[in-house]
């Protein structure tokens, strides 16, 4: 999974999480200050800045993002490291209000109109209090939208600015599963029962080609389709060679056999 996916994947699994409330009053008493080192000291106070601080510091990119409680702060150590824009980008860090110090997210998508966020110390109704973490949908192009900080993600970021477009993450491909293997068709053929020793038939032609293929020749003069003693005596050769395919009780064969015919096809290298 990449540092973008792991960040907004969290970022998604805080989303309903509720400050502590006192008196009928949110109270910004949450867990983020707590669990993020050295940002104890800031719990009870607006934790926008410190939920993403949280965020980077459980996925382990907390080297991509500044610690801190401060929005101001945020926009200062992102533009130090000429890593912020006035574009959208997915797993950016945004920045609200004058300067961008009044509240902060992460964005998990844009369009052309609009930008989606998840952001801590906020709230379903718009109203100035904040409670908790939730999604949020805001217009691009707000006053209210100051900027965006780009973390240097290992992949890359996917950003509206032209000026990043060389950090696009690379498309990845999934190859086509291999189609089966189709297996190839045999060439090897059956013997003609008309082939034999004095016969005249258009296999033994093909006989004798493979005979000397093979190394059972030489067949003195011209392929021909007539099975002479040139042709038996090669065919003893071959027997001679595969004792097995010798007919019962002869030391000498010049007849081939089905079987011999289909071992000698191999041997000539047919599949």
């Amino acid at each position: 999974m990449s540092q973008t996916s792991k960040i907004l994947a969290l970022a998604e699994k805080e989303v309903g999480y509720h400050e502590g409330k006192a008196g009928g009053h949110w109270n910004n008493d949450q867990k983020y200050s707590d669990e993020t080192p050295g940002l104890t000291w800031s719990d009870k106070m607006a934790w926008c800045a410190t939920f993403v601080s949280w965020l980077a510091y459980k996925t382990g990119v907390s080297d991509l993002f500044p610690r801190t409680a401060s929005c101001a702060t945020g926009v200062s150590w992102f533009k130090q490291r000429g890593r912020f824009s006035t574009y959208p980008a997915i797993g950016a860090q945004v920045f609200y209000g004058p300067n961008g110090g009044t509240h902060t997210g992460i964005v998990y998508d844009y369009d052309d109109t609009y930008i989606y966020t998840i952001e801590g110390n906020t709230n379903a109704d718009g109203s100035a209090e904040g409670d908790g973490v939730y999604k949020k949908k805001r217009l691009r192009r707000s006053a209210n939208t100051y900027g965006y900080g780009y973390p240097k993600y290992a992949e890359g970021i996917k950003s509206a600015d032209p000026k990043f477009k060389d950090e696009a993450p690379k498309a990845t491909t999934t190859p086509a599963p291999a189609k089966p293997s189709t297996p190839a068709k045999s060439t090897i053929v059956a013997l003609n029962t008309a082939v034999k020793p004095g016969a005249t038939h258009a296999q033994v032609k093909e006989l004798q080609q493979l005979l000397v293929k093979a190394g059972y020749g030489p067949i003195k003069g011209a392929y021909t389709s007539y099975y002479g003693a040139e042709t038996q005596k090669a065919v003893a050769r071959f027997h001679n060679k595969n004792p097995k395919l010798k007919s019962a009780g002869k030391t000498y064969d010049p007849a081939i056999g089905a079987a011999g015919f289909k071992e000698l096809q191999k041997e000539a290298g047919r599949k």
